[in-house]
C-alpha cells in the first residue's frame, strides 16, 4: 500500500525556515506527482505547490510563491519543502499526497489519491 510520511515540522520563529520532507514507500516519484498543502484551524485545506512526476515541473500558490521551494530526491523517494521567510500565518498542519496527474497547476485537493498523517508548522514568537 502507498505511503507518505512527512516529518520536520516544529515550532520556528517569524522570518526562519523550516525544511519539510515527504518520505514516500511502495511506489516511486517517477510515476506519481507530488503535492503539499496545509490546513489551519477553522479553514479549508490549501493546495501549496507540486512536483510533476516525468518531467519535474513545479507550481506554486501565490501566497508561498518566492518563499517556499520544493524539490525531490528520487533516489531517495523523498519530496522535500523548503520554507523561508515563515510568517504566522503559515501555521497550520501541512501534509503531502500524492496523484497519478500531471502537475500543472496549483495542488487541487480532489485529484490527491493518497496522503500522509501530516506535520504541525507553527510561526510565533
Amino acid at each position: 500500500q502507498m505511503q507518505l510520511e512527512e516529518s520536520g515540522g516544529g515550532l520556528v520563529q517569524p522570518g526562519g525556515s523550516l525544511r519539510l520532507s515527504c518520505t514516500v514507500s511502495e511506489f516511486t516519484l517517477d510515476y506519481y506527482t507530488i503535492g503539499w498543502f496545509r490546513q489551519a484551524p477553522g479553514k479549508e485545506r490549501e493546495g501549496l505547490s507540486c512536483v510533476g512526476s516525468s518531467d519535474g515541473a513545479t507550481h506554486y500558490t501565490g501566497s508561498v510563491q518566492g518563499r517556499f521551494t520544493i524539490s525531490r530526491d528520487k533516489a531517495k523517494n523523498v519530496v522535500y519543502l523548503q520554507m523561508n521567510n515563515l510568517k504566522p500565518e503559515d501555521t497550520a498542519v501541512y501534509y503531502c499526497a500524492a496523484s497519478p496527474l500531471k502537475c500543472v497547476e496549483t495542488p487541487l485537493r480532489g485529484v490527491y489519491n493518497y496522503w500522509g498523517q501530516g506535520t504541525q508548522v507553527t510561526v510565533s514568537s
